[in-house]
C-alpha cells in the first residue's frame, strides 16, 4: 500500500481502487482497519470513481504514534491526504466514528465535500455510555472484549467476518482503543453541522447502539436536506452485514449525485 507523511510525521496507508474524475473516500471507524470496507469495494460500480480507502493511524498498515488518536487529529490526516492526492472536492463514505470524521470535514471545509453517505455514524453529540459499558470499551485491548462488543452491536454478522473484524482489530495499541474511545464517545460539535453543504445519507440499521430515531435526531435533523435510509436485518457493521444493499444505496447515491 502507497503511504503519505502528515504534518506530524506519522505514515498513513490507503488503497486506490478504480479511475474517474469523483474522489470518494472512504473512512473506517474505531476498532478495526480500512478491511471493513472490503465487501463494500467488491460490490461498487467504480465507473467515473476513484475509491480511495486509508487505514486511519493506528490501524491496518499506517503509523502507531504515542497520542493523536482523536476525531480532529483523524479529520486533519484525511484532509492532508487528500491534499496530497490532488483532490481539491470529494465524496464521503463513513462508518461509525468515520462517519462523525466524515461530518467534521464536511463542517470544516464545505466547498470541497460534495456528498457524504453516513453508515451507523456517530453523531457530532457523541454517544453516552453508563460506566460498565464505557469501561468494557475504554478497554478493548483485547480479543474477547472485542469479541464481546462485536456480539453486542450486530445482528447479521458471519463467524468468517467477525474473526476477519477480530483480526483486523488485533494490531491496533491499546492507546489508540482508549483514546479513540473517548474522543469519539464525548464528542460535542453538533453546533456546527448548520455549516455543512454537502448532500447527506445516514443508512441506519437495527444497530442497537444507533437506531434510525437516534441517528434522526441527532444527525438527519441537523443537516440541511439530509436523508435517512434505513436497512433491516443488519446490525452496527451494515456494510459487512448487508453488502449487496449496502453497496446498491451507496451506488444510486454516488449515481445521483449527477
Amino acid at each position: 500500500m502507497p503511504t503519505m507523511t502528515t504534518s506530524d510525521k506519522v505514515q498513513i496507508a490507503y488503497r486506490v481502487l478504480g479511475e474517474g474524475p469523483r474522489t470518494v473516500l472512504a473512512i473506517h471507524g474505531w476498532m478495526v482497519s480500512s478491511a471493513v470496507y472490503d465487501e463494500l469495494a467488491e460490490r461498487l460500480d467504480l465507473a467515473g470513481f476513484r475509491l480511495v480507502i486509508p487505514d486511519l493511524r493506528g490501524a491496518g498498515e499506517s503509523g502507531r504514534p504515542e497520542a493523536g488518536y482523536t476525531v480532529e487529529r483523524y479529520a486533519a490526516d484525511i484532509t492532508e491526504l487528500m491534499d496530497v492526492l490532488g483532490d481539491r472536492s470529494f465524496v464521503l463514505i463513513g462508518h461509525s466514528m468515520g462517519g462523525a470524521i466524515a461530518q467534521w470535514i464536511a463542517a470544516a471545509e464545505p466547498k470541497r465535500v460534495q456528498g457524504q453517505v453516513l453508515l451507523c455514524p456517530v453523531p457530532a453529540s457523541g454517544i453516552p455510555f453508563p460506566p460498565d459499558a464505557a469501561g468494557l470499551f475504554r478497554g478493548a485491548d483485547n480479543r474477547e472484549a472485542k469479541a464481546t462488543i462485536l456480539g453486542m452491536a450486530c445482528t447479521n454478522l458471519s463467524d468468517s467476518a467477525r474473526e476477519r473484524l477480530l483480526a483486523a482489530g488485533e494490531t491496533i495499541p491499546s492507546k489508540c482503543i482508549a483514546e479513540g474511545f473517548e474522543s469519539w464517545s464525548g464528542l460535542s460539535f453538533a453546533d456546527r453541522l448548520g455549516a455543512i453543504t454537502a448532500r447527506t445519507l445516514v443508512v441506519a440499521t437495527d444497530d442497537p447502539f444507533m437506531p434510525p430515531p437516534f441517528l434522526r435526531q441527532t444527525i438527519v435533523d441537523r443537516i440541511a436536506g439530509a436523508r435517512l435510509a434505513v436497512l433491516r436485518g443488519a446490525g452496527h457493521y451494515v456494510q459487512v452485514e448487508r453488502p449487496d444493499e449496502t453497496a446498491a444505496v451507496v451506488s444510486a447515491f454516488l449515481a445521483g449525485l449527477g
